[in-house]
């Protein structure tokens, strides 16, 4: 029987380290747990903020984890729960007998960071009683927190620490897609007679590529059409654009990562939006999606062009 529940003890904890239900974010207001919850947003995560930990399971349930199929979930829980320490304890308890796997992550800063911060977005703090002062508020907050410290499977500390450096440490923590597949990436062709996009993050001009417009024959096709697509894509100029391009994309992309960037626009103009441009954006997204990335690859102006429908 021992033998038996040592077992299952083992292929739980196994089963927490490959994949996390539930994560439960906690700590000092004012060290994060908003953005926190946005990093976890942007991975896909069901997220609640300021959710009495005793729903947690109930939570869980509803958006289908009991089932193996549902959405992972993310809440946020603070000291406004009267006995936190002791709802988080029973909760987790909950959570490992109905097999679901959870992590708990404290969000810390120290008193001096803590204090500039809510000096400086003139907010109140979420504890503190009338007439009460922001340092007692927060030293209360500690105390009341500190048994709840010692339930957390990570604690990282804000103090010194940007939006992006948080975001980078939960994405390695939490994150089950690499870096690549977590940035959204939509790679579009456009014309430059119909207007310059403003959602562009990165904008290429193709316009000095020989057009194939001027081609009776691929008049009226556009870049997907295989002629003009090998007419673009084999021509000595694009070959060297198209090494140089990719060259640049294998620096930028892992920069905007780095930056903590959840979505990146990718823009490729030509004059019309029709030919060059489309080929160099379908071009660009197969390229990047043999590199991981997660992309779509639309094409503007094209339903503005004066396209042979056969």
């Amino acid at each position: 029987m021992s033998h038996s529940a040592a077992e299952e003890r083992m292929r739980l904890a196994a089963k927490r380290d490959r994949d996390v239900d539930v994560v439960i974010i906690t700590g000092m207001s004012g060290s994060g747990r908003t953005q926190a919850m946005h990093v976890f947003e942007d991975m896909g995560y069901f997220c609640i903020d300021n959710l009495p930990v005793g729903l947690i399971l109930q939570i869980a349930n509803a958006v289908g984890l009991n089932t193996g199929i549902g959405r992972h979930l993310a809440v946020t829980c603070d000291l406004r729960s009267q006995d936190l320490f002791g709802d988080l304890t029973d909760t987790l308890n909950e959570l490992t007998a109905h097999e679901l796997s959870y992590k708990v992550l404290f969000l810390d800063a120290n008193d001096e960071v803590l204090i500039r911060r809510y000096n400086e977005n003139r907010r109140r703090h979420p504890i503190a009683t009338d007439g009460e002062s922001l340092s007692s508020a927060i030293a209360r907050e500690r105390a009341g927190l500190s048994e709840t410290r010692e339930l957390a499977d990570l604690c990282i500390d804000t103090s010194n620490m940007f939006t992006n450096e948080l975001r980078n440490i939960i994405r390695r923590e939490f994150a089950e897609l690499s870096d690549q597949q977590l940035l959204d990436v939509h790679v579009f062709s456009f014309g430059f007679k119909h207007g310059m996009p403003v959602e562009a993050d990165l904008l290429i001009d193709v316009r000095f590529l020989p057009n194939p417009f001027w081609d009776p024959q691929m008049r009226t096709l556009t870049g997907a059409d295989p002629v003009v697509r090998d007419f673009v894509l084999s021509n000595e100029n694009t070959v060297k654009f198209l090494e140089a391009w990719k060259h640049l994309l294998d620096v930028v992309m892992p920069g905007y990562i780095l930056e903590g960037k959840s979505r990146v626009s990718i823009a490729i103009g030509c004059t019309g939006g029709q030919h060059r441009s489309v080929a160099i954006a379908n071009a660009t997204a197969e390229y990047l999606k043999d590199k991981e990335y997660r992309v779509a690859c639309s094409h503007r102006d094209l339903m503005l062009a004066n396209v042979r429908n056969d």
